[in-house]
Formats: structure tokens, sequence, C-alpha cells
């Protein structure tokens, strides 16, 4: 099975806050545009702003051997950017199901809708 027949693997926004609750090592990028981490986004961990014009531009700023979780909105645009890694060789790389959509629907129902 080729990388783009692979279903692009995922990781709930309950078991992600679980994750990081544990402190396990996790890498997330964050593929949405500036003016979006304005409005809403996951606690702050560090997380790489790659927005997704640039994604494919800037995937060397990402650490192969790291375990990654990729998010946007509602988790089109990380899906993409998931399927873009895989393509690219990462193995540990996880797509954010529902985005911070989902987050703020399973974990935090303080954060704004946008």
């Amino acid at each position: 099975m080729s990388e783009a027949d692979r279903p692009v693997p995922e990781i709930s926004p309950t078991e992600l806050k679980e994750r990081l609750d544990a402190d396990q090592p996790l890498v997330l990028v964050d593929v949405r545009e500036g003016w979006e981490r304005e409005v809403a986004d996951l606690p702050d961990v560090g997380q790489h702003h790659i927005p997704v014009g640039e994604f494919a531009d800037r995937t060397g700023e990402l650490g192969p051997d790291d375990t990654l979780v990729i998010y946007c909105r509602s988790g089109a645009r990380s899906a993409w950017a998931t399927r873009q890694l895989m393509e690219r060789g990462f193995e540990n790389v996880y797509n954010l199901s529902g985005g911070v959509l989902g987050w703020r629907a399973e974990v935090d129902p303080s954060l704004k809708a946008y």
C-alpha cells in the first residue's frame, strides 16, 4: 500500500489531553493562519506555527523522529498536512480529529468557536 492510500492516523482531543497531562513527548504543529490563533488555541506547549500555505516549504523545521500532532480549525487542513509528512517519510504523525473545534467540544468548552 502506498502512502497515498494509507489512512491518515488520527488522535482524538481527549487522548491528546491525556497524553499532554502525562507529559508524553509530543510536538504540536498548528497549520492555521495567525489570526485564527488569536481567536482560539490549544494550551501553549511550545507548538510550531506553520500556516498551511507555507507547510510544504517548511517541513524541514520538524523532526522526523518526533511524535507530531498536526491541527487546524476542524481537521481538514491538518489532515492534508499530516499526509504531506507521511509522504516525506514521517512515521509518528497524527491529525487531531476535529481540530480546535473538536478540542472545544471534548476538552475545553470555554474556547471561542469560530
